[in-house]
Parts: structure tokens; C-alpha cells; sequence
């Protein structure tokens, strides 16, 4: 009989923002699935690894770990065998292939990945810039942006900000309000990849009938009436298309979905220029 409520523990030597994803992906893959998510992070010595064992021994289930200490790894491993349950290292795979095609060893540094580099400082850089440029805020400096994402109420552009900021993208996003002309501010970016983001009127409307519910307010009917929805975004695509911007619609993708197009975009962007 299939199981549809399940332990998962996530096991890392550093922040856990990988193999949390890596769940996350894996979880979506099947239907119905509730998994009960234990996150054990910033696990580098033998006594914090004793509480993890100990938790696992409490709620048996599946394990997922990132951690490059060979005796931690062991530990986790023999502790799990004992158990009978599944103890899988989501990076071996790609650490083997890196291994073997480059003909060098890795250097086993728990949160090595995590350093405070310049990698690291432009992304927090980045996401000052998604913060202070959210929601049609900052326009007197959105030329400095690398990417700005236009569209109506709820096109997920906040989010999708976020993530395109923690990968080192300075990411801003300005809203379309019906009724309204857009920033004058848009139409004077020359150097700035401007993207549409558009999404299913339909589904438009369910999504802005929960915000309300969530807001536990009344707010304008125009903004989840059918109709009024509809127009918003046909004019919305109608401005996309007058500017030449590119757009996307975000109706069936995920945040990371949408960012990897952008993404895509902007690397096609640099190498016309360069």
C-alpha cells in the first residue's frame, strides 16, 4: 500500500539551501505526497550528529545528506543501515562525474560553498537592490539594474526578483495598474533588459481571489472581476509588444522556471554586446 505521509530528514554540514532544493524538486515528482521535513543544519560534530541519529531512530523515514566529513558520513550511514532506511548523499553523483572528468579531488570543507567571497557580496548586493526596487519603488536609479520585470498584480514578479538577486542578478520589478500609464521612467532604459510578465486571466483571478481572502479585507471588485482582469492583461501584452520587450508567461512555470528564462535572456543580451 503506497505511503503518502513520510519523515524527511535533510542532513547538512552547512546552511541545508541545497538539499532543501533538492527535496523540494524530488517531492514534486510525486502526487499527493506529504513529507514531514526534519531540517538538521550546521551538523559538523559528533555530538550534533548523535542528535540527528537520535531524531531519525525517533521518526524513521527517508534521509537525505550533504555532508563531506568521511567519519560524519559513515556515522550517518552505519546509524541508518542499522535502521533499514534509505541514507542517499545527493552530491555524490556529481561529485564522481567532476572527479573523474577532471582528473582532481575535492577538497572536503563543510560549507565551503558558503565563504564569504565576492560571489557572496554580490549577491547580497543584489538583493538590497531587489528589496529597494520592489513594486515600482526606486525609479530614480532603476537604470542601474540588470533586468526590470513588468506586469499586472500578481505575475509573480516579486519572487522571481528574489531569485534572479541570489544569483547575483540586480533584479527590480514595476507593477501595471489598470488605468494608469506606466513609468515614464520605463521608457527611458536603453542599456536595461526590460521583460513582460503575463499570465492567464483565468488563473489571474483565482490568484488574486485568495490574496484577498488572505488580506481578510475588501478591496476593489475590478481587481478579481473576470472582465476587468482580462483587460489588464491584454493591455498589459499589447505594451510588451508595442516596446519589443520580450515576454513570458509565467501561467504553468515555476519561480526558478521563470528565472531561467530571464537568465537566458540576459546571457543572449551580453553576448550581442560583446
Amino acid at each position: 500500500m503506497a505511503q503518502k505521509r513520510f519523515h524527511l530528514h535533510l542532513v547538512s554540514d552547512a546552511t541545508g539551501e541545497t538539499i532543501s532544493r533538492v527535496a523540494r524538486a524530488t517531492v514534486s515528482l510525486f502526487d499527493d505526497v506529504e513529507p514531514v521535513e526534519h531540517l538538521w543544519t550546521l551538523v559538523r560534530t559528533v555530538r550534533q550528529l548523535d542528535v540527528v541519529i537520535g531524531g531519525i531512530k525517533e521518526h524513521p523515514g527517508v534521509v537525505l545528506f550533504t555532508l563531506v566529513d568521511l567519519a560524519q558520513r559513515g556515522r550517518l550511514e552505519d546509524a541508518c543501515r542499522a535502521l533499514k532506511l534509505p541514507c542517499v548523499s545527493v552530491l555524490d553523483p556529481a561529485i564522481e562525474a567532476f572527479t573523474g572528468f577532471l582528473r582532481i579531488e575535492t577538497r572536503r570543507q563543510p560549507g565551503r560553498q558558503h565563504v564569504l567571497d565576492e560571489e557572496y557580496f554580490r549577491r547580497m548586493d543584489a538583493m538590497d537592490f531587489a528589496l529597494m526596487h520592489d513594486d515600482g519603488m526606486g525609479l530614480d536609479d532603476i537604470h542601474e539594474a540588470d533586468v526590470v520585470l513588468v506586469g499586472v498584480s500578481r505575475t509573480s514578479k516579486t519572487p522571481t526578483c528574489v531569485y534572479l538577486a541570489n544569483r547575483g542578478v540586480k533584479a527590480a520589478n514595476v507593477p501595471l495598474i489598470a488605468g494608469r500609464p506606466p513609468p515614464a521612467e520605463l521608457d527611458a532604459l536603453r542599456k536595461v533588459l526590460v521583460v513582460g510578465l503575463t499570465n492567464d486571466p483565468d488563473r489571474l483571478v483565482s490568484v488574486r481571489r485568495s490574496r484577498v481572502r488572505l488580506w481578510r479585507h475588501g478591496r476593489d471588485s475590478d481587481y478579481v472581476d473576470p472582465d476587468q482582469v482580462r483587460q489588464e492583461v491584454t493591455a498589459a501584452r499589447r505594451l510588451f509588444a508595442r516596446k519589443g520587450w520580450p515576454t513570458i508567461d509565467v501561467s504553468r512555470r515555476s519561480i526558478e522556471e521563470t528565472a531561467a528564462e530571464i537568465l537566458t535572456l540576459l546571457a543572449e543580451r551580453q553576448s550581442s554586446e560583446d
